[in-house]
């Protein structure tokens, strides 16, 4: 059996996305890792969708598990990762599933970073690409987090890494790559946020500010092997 590694994708994503422009497959089949790419929301002619919102609805699901009406039945993307498809992908392939890790882009590296603080004894490895860390107070995400889980922004420190962090959640090593001409590193990401949370917790961050980057997937190829050599040592 082969470990884990799970990838998160962001906004507007599939799961294609990273199978076509991240650049994993000649270092992962090195390493001896199966990659496991999710969708990033329900699909389908009965889910609730909004398609001229892209921060909203399909392909913005957040991996939380909702709340709120009419999105409670279908988004439960948090549970799905967590629970649901690894069981599917346990019994139909040969992983060892005691050996997992977890990483993600942007929306993604959120949802990644949110699995590995509050399921610990489950994945040995985290990391993120342009991750947003304080969802709750990000423009990229608030109001999507409102939708989705009510306006009680207690409910919303459950999906909110620097949220996690300070409510005593920890995660002992995590790599965090950002470019620094990031058009969102302002708007939403802001990793600094939780380097500060961090501090003189048992968390151990590594932030890695890239100069010249974006947010595209030419970023995301160019530290992808850097991400699956950092999960292979640790998995």
């Amino acid at each position: 059996p082969v470990p884990v590694l799970w990838y998160l994708s962001g906004l507007t994503c599939t799961h294609a996305n990273v199978m076509e422009k991240g650049e994993y497959r000649r270092v992962a089949a090195e390493l001896g890792l199966a990659i496991i790419a999710p969708d990033t929301s329900p699909r389908g002619a009965d889910v609730p969708d909004e398609p001229d919102n892209w921060q909203f609805g399909s392909g913005a699901g957040f991996y939380v598990d909702a709340s709120e009406a009419p999105y409670e039945t279908h988004y439960r993307m948090y549970s799905y990762i967590r629970d649901e498809l690894p069981a599917l992908v346990g019994d139909a392939f040969n992983l060892d599933m005691s050996r997992q890790g977890i990483f993600g882009h942007s929306m993604g590296g959120h949802g990644a970073l949110v699995m590995a603080l509050r399921n610990p004894d489950r994945f040995r490895s985290a990391s993120a690409f342009a991750p947003i860390v304080n969802p709750s107070t990000a423009d990229l995400s608030s109001s999507a987090f409102t939708r989705y889980l009510g306006s009680d922004q207690a409910a919303w420190r459950a999906y909110d890494a620097v949220s996690l962090v300070e409510d005593g959640h920890s995660f002992p090593e995590i790599l965090i790559d950002q470019g620094d001409a990031d058009s969102f590193l302002k708007l939403g990401l802001r990793p600094w946020l939780l380097e500060t949370a961090v501090a003189g917790t048992k968390t151990e961050l590594t932030l890695r500010m890239q100069p010249g980057y974006g947010h595209s997937y030419y970023f995301i190829s160019s530290f992808m092997e850097d991400h699956l050599r950092w999960h292979a040592a640790r998995l």
